[in-house]
């Protein structure tokens, strides 16, 4: 029975999705490996010994400590970079999260980024222009975080409406409310009495949500943020919050929602073929908005989560660009073959390169933004996982058909040699 089970894990799609995505990441880690090899022995600023080092950090800058007295790089569990990369991976994995239910659907939800910029709008103008005391904090963390929620919801289902009704491309309506989006909250920061003039080296900045109003005035310390329920205990002196276990709830919920529900069976069959479940009684149209307003719902949760924390700063004058949040969740997706548990992994994945990549600037003369090429090489390589998966799967046949016992030849009947016809031979005499 046991050799039984083996192979038939072996031969699950699911293991050679899984497969294809690993080789996707250690390709990619290989390739980051090697510039940085590269980059080390032509610069005249790095030393042998510091190419080397920084082919150490990418693949286990996590876990650096720093340097000790020598100069040499320390190892070991270093919280501090474990907790920044959970706080960082939080909105990467409600993006991730947006495209992948998208992708579900059949929709390339390139909105991310304008959806997560409407969510923040949402969520400061509501967490700071409550005044303190007025509500419970609590209350306030939470109507600030369901505002975002829904201002992302209300962008993301433009595009769907356009695409359900006019059959206007997805991808173009995004982009045109990504653009959108990042004027009109530039234009409503601009206007609004909610930059930071009590910190006078601030210039640009909103008030972080700790900051409450009191009497017209916002003081520090009075305002709201994601409670940390115990991990900054367990990883001491970084941002980590609450947030995380918010996100992987996410993800669980919409794995279930996308394959244990009957909404969730009906936004994939719109997905697979629209007219086809229109025929089957699906609402095509309805179904196309829905999609679109949870993904959009999704990005802008991760918008809340980042900026709810209340270590975070919002800047708003960068904002005439689209944030980097929204477009790594294309990465994730991809990496995650848009599976909501996946996206979890992939999310913290991501997160976790970022913080090598300032392991590298912080440690090596190399830049952070090298990690940028690794990123680039698994997007690539996850483009093109339906091909690394054939590949696997012709392996995995082949060795099958090779591993299988061949029958034996069957024996050839004898022959039979025909006797004469003795009538026939009778009547020739």
């Amino acid at each position: 029975m046991k050799k039984d089970k083996a192979p038939s894990l072996l031969k699950k799609d699911g293991t050679a999705k899984l497969l294809s995505s690993l080789i996707s990441i250690v390709v990619g880690l290989l390739v980051g490996g090697i510039v940085v090899l590269i980059v080390g022995f032509t610069s005249g600023s790095i030393s042998t010994s510091g190419a080397f080092e920084g082919f150490e950090l990418i693949f286990a800058g996590i876990l650096s400590t720093g340097r000790n007295a020598a100069g040499e790089l320390t190892w070991g569990f270093n919280p501090a970079s474990i907790g920044n990369m959970l706080f960082r991976a939080t909105p990467i994995i409600m993006t991730g999260l947006s495209v992948a239910v998208a992708f579900k659907t059949g929709l390339f939800n390139i909105g991310a980024p304008g959806q997560y910029l409407m969510g923040t709008a949402a969520t400061l103008f509501v967490a700071l222009s409550i005044p303190a005391g007025a509500l419970p904090g609590w209350l306030i963390w939470l109507l600030a975080f369901l505002a975002g929620c829904l201002a992302g919801a209300l962008w993301g289902a433009i595009p769907g409406l356009v695409k359900a009704f006019l059959n206007i491309n997805e991808v173009l309506a995004c982009i045109m409310t990504n653009w959108i989006a990042a004027n009109v909250v530039t234009w409503l920061f601009d206007s609004s009495n909610l930059k930071n003039v009590v910190e006078s080296t601030k210039t640009g900045y909103i008030y972080k949500t700790t900051f409450g109003l009191v009497d017209g005035q916002y003081v520090a310390g009075r305002g709201i943020a994601t409670p940390k329920l115990g991990l900054d205990k367990l990883f001491p002196g970084s941002q980590v919050n609450a947030g995380i276990i918010i996100a992987i709830l996410a993800a669980i919920g919409m794995y279930i929602l996308m394959n244990k529900t009957t909404l969730g069976y009906e936004l994939k069959a719109c997905g697979a073929n629209r007219h086809a479940a229109r025929y089957a009684g699906i609402r095509d149209k309805r179904n196309i908005v829905l999609s679109m307003a949870i993904a959009g719902a999704l990005s802008a949760a991760g918008a809340s989560l980042y900026y709810l924390s209340g270590n975070t700063e919002f800047f708003w004058t960068t904002y005439q660009s689209l944030p980097s949040e929204g477009f790594n969740g294309i990465p994730v997706a991809l990496l995650a073959l848009n599976n909501p548990i996946g996206v979890i992994f992939s999310g913290i994945f991501m997160a976790m390169l970022r913080i090598v990549g300032l392991q590298l600037t912080n440690l090596t003369a190399y830049n952070e933004y090298i990690t940028d090429v690794i990123i680039a090489v698994i997007v690539y390589l996850s483009a093109f996982s339906l091909v690394i998966r054939m590949l696997i799967t012709s392996r995995k046949k082949k060795r099958a058909a090779e591993a299988a016992p061949q029958p034996e030849p069957e024996p050839e009947p004898p022959k039979i040699e025909p006797e004469p016809d003795k009538e026939k031979g009778g009547e020739e005499k």
